[in-house]
This record gives structure tokens, C-alpha cells and sequence, in this order.
């Protein structure tokens, strides 16, 4: 199956930001872990990530045609205001698309306790650290069968 993980603002700050929150790994040992599942799965993968909306966009609508089956999304702070990546994520009707944070974003700020881009997924999942993301591949495989 071919799978797009998307990250957006900060995640390329793991390891560097907010340590007590989102835990001393980072991003490179995230992608090597989100690669070695999809080397155990089959799967082909592409991990994406930006600071950028626009670009988060574009690379969403280049899934379109791009062959690929299911979406990891963490769009991090865009979450709770980007109506236009839910509008992105929308578009993408015969894609898996799965949410994922790596804190609980329930028992955070207010503000983080709403997602606009989550009603445009399939699933979100949220709490479970790192291997939120694997546990959001799994969901991908589990859908689409």
C-alpha cells in the first residue's frame, strides 16, 4: 500500500522542543520508525513534513494522483484553525486519511481540544506518543480491508 505521512509546523522540532510534552526523540528516529513499519508491512512510504500551509496543501493535492491509499496526518497547530487543509483532506474522498497527535490533546489547552481538519479523516488518534503513527498506518490497512 502506498502511504503519505504528513507532518506539519514544529515536528521537525522533536527532541528540541517541549521535551515534557512530546519526549526526547526526535525526528529522525520518528521517520526511521514510521519506515521500518512500512518495510514491515509492505508498504511503500513517503514522509512529508513543512512549516509551510501552502505546501502542506500542495502536497495533499498531489496525492490525488499520485497513486497514494491512505494519509498520516499530523497538520500539529494548523489543527485547530486550518479550514483549508480540512478542505484539502476533504477533497481526497477515496483516500484513508488518519489524524494523529503525539500528545493528548484533550487534556491540553483549550484550544487544542479542537480539530477542523479531524472531520475530514477517517480516524484520529491521539495520547499515544510515537507510536501514534503506527498505530494510524495500522488504521489505514484496516479500513481500506
Amino acid at each position: 500500500m502506498k502511504i503519505l505521512v504528513i507532518n506539519g509546523p514544529n515536528l521537525n522540532f522533536l527532541g528540541i522542543r517541549e521535551k515534557a510534552v512530546y519526549g526526547n526523540r526526535d525526528y529522525d528516529f520518528l521517520c526511521d520508525m514510521i519506515r521500518n513499519k512500512a518495510k514491515e508491512d509492505g508498504d511503500e512510504i513517503t514522509i512529508f513534513q513543512s512549516n509551510h500551509e501552502g505546501a502542506i496543501i500542495d502536497r495533499l493535492q498531489e496525492a490525488y494522483s499520485d497513486g497514494t491509499q491512505g494519509i498520516v496526518i499530523n497538520p500539529g497547530a494548523y489543527t485547530h484553525y486550518s479550514y483549508a487543509i480540512h478542505d484539502a483532506l476533504k477533497s481526497l474522498e477515496n483516500i484513508v486519511k488518519v489524524e494523529v497527535h503525539i500528545s493528548d490533546i484533550q487534556s491540553r489547552e483549550e484550544f487544542r481540544k479542537i480539530s477542523v481538519t479531524a472531520p475530514a479523516c477517517d480516524r484520529q488518534i491521539y495520547g499515544h506518543g510515537l507510536d501514534g503513527y503506527l498505530e494510524a498506518m495500522d488504521s489505514i490497512h484496516e479500513i481500506k480491508n
